[in-house]
């Protein structure tokens, strides 16, 4: 077997009131994510969200069933939203093999079929990173560049918050059951995302960060508005963010991050703002 998951419970926020640092981590960390010649997933029942990476550098690696699913295909009861951050890959179901660059992403409908990723030159390997959510029914298979994305300018240099969200699987760019993904590209100079700070009941949240570069971190924030916690994450790392949480961040130079969210609600702007002088 090329996998290794693991499950990880839904936390209740006064539970997490009491966490330290290394428990902190624990439940909502997820690194590393990228194994050579491996596929590694974190089950989260966080609106039962799977977060994961597969990283085929000289082997096409499948996308298995775990344990957990009691599902014949990973994709039985599932939809699935895939981005490469990596080199040139395929991602291939039966006869159809779809081609993806840098930062180009494939939504997968639900149904019994095998997936399988490679990479075209294992010289430079491509990284799948991925998020699944459980659908209800089956949506057409599509690839989605940044040309067709949705895309949104936000913020401002002197804010230190001057970003472009791509936003890739989403309603308006396709039909899906309940996952949402995009890309937020933050610009040069620019370090803080997702300010003023959010929550959405409705819905829970997975960022993945990458483009840091080497010597720099992120610093993402979470908890309550009220009872704020924060968690260093590296290049390449994800974090798991509950509905109730918050979810913004900020680091020692800009970057690019790919948020991912399930739940019962796939209006985008569905979110409970917080100004951030009453953030504590």
């Amino acid at each position: 077997m090329k996998t290794t998951y693991e499950v990880r419970y839904a936390a209740h926020p006064e539970d997490v009131k009491h966490y330290d640092t290394k428990r902190l981590r624990k439940e909502h960390l997820i690194s590393p994510l990228f194994v050579p010649n491996q596929t590694t997933m974190v089950y989260t029942l966080h609106d039962r969200l799977i977060v994961g990476g597969s990283y085929p550098v000289n082997e096409k690696l499948p996308l298995e069933a775990i344990d957990p699913l009691k599902m014949p295909f990973f994709l039985s009861r599932r939809e699935l939203g895939i981005f490469n951050v990596g080199g040139s890959g395929r991602v291939t179901m039966a006869d159809t093999t779809y081609e993806l660059g840098y930062k180009e992403a494939l939504y997968v409908g639900m149904g019994d079929r095998e997936l399988t990723f490679e990479s075209i030159d294992p010289n430079q390997p491509a990284k799948f990173y991925f998020n699944s959510a459980p659908a209800h029914q089956t949506y057409p298979d599509k690839k989605i560049t940044k040309k067709e994305a949705v895309v949104v300018e936000m913020g401002s240099l002197e804010e230190a918050n001057h970003r472009v969200i791509n936003k890739m699987i989403v309603n308006q760019v396709l039909p899906t059951c309940q996952l949402q993904m995009g890309m937020t590209e933050l610009r040069t100079g620019s370090v803080w995302n997702t300010m003023p700070a959010h929550t959405h009941n409705r819905r829970m949240e997975a960022y993945f960060y990458f483009e840091v570069p080497e010597g720099n971190a992120v610093c993402h924030f979470m908890g309550e508005p009220t009872e704020t916690r924060h968690i260093w994450l590296q290049n390449d790392d994800a974090v798991i963010s509950p509905a109730w949480s918050i979810h913004s961040g900020t680091a020692t130079s800009n970057y690019t991050f790919i948020w991912g969210m399930g739940g019962e609600n796939l209006d985008y702007g569905d979110q409970d703002f917080f100004k951030t002088t009453d953030l504590r």
